[in-house]
């Protein structure tokens, strides 16, 4: 029983430690976000299609960690 508690805590660890891409691809999105939004004169909509862009591409690098640990 103490072996499975132990392997449960150091998953959720290590899914603590993965969750740094999201903030990544939200920083890319709005900057990205941003720089078309000032050559466009259009900041609101296109900060907020960077940052949707941003976390979605956060998640998926998350996620091809999992898959990469997993394998």
């Amino acid at each position: 029983m103490k072996k499975n508690k132990k392997q449960v805590k150091k998953k959720n660890e290590e899914k603590k430690d993965k969750s740094y891409w999201i903030a990544i691809g939200m920083c890319i999105g709005i900057s990205i976000g941003t720089s078309i939004g000032a050559a466009t004169n259009n900041m609101s909509l296109w900060m907020s299609i960077g940052i949707s862009i941003g976390l979605c591409i956060g998640i998926a690098l998350s996620n091809s960690e999992d898959k990469d640990d997993n394998e």
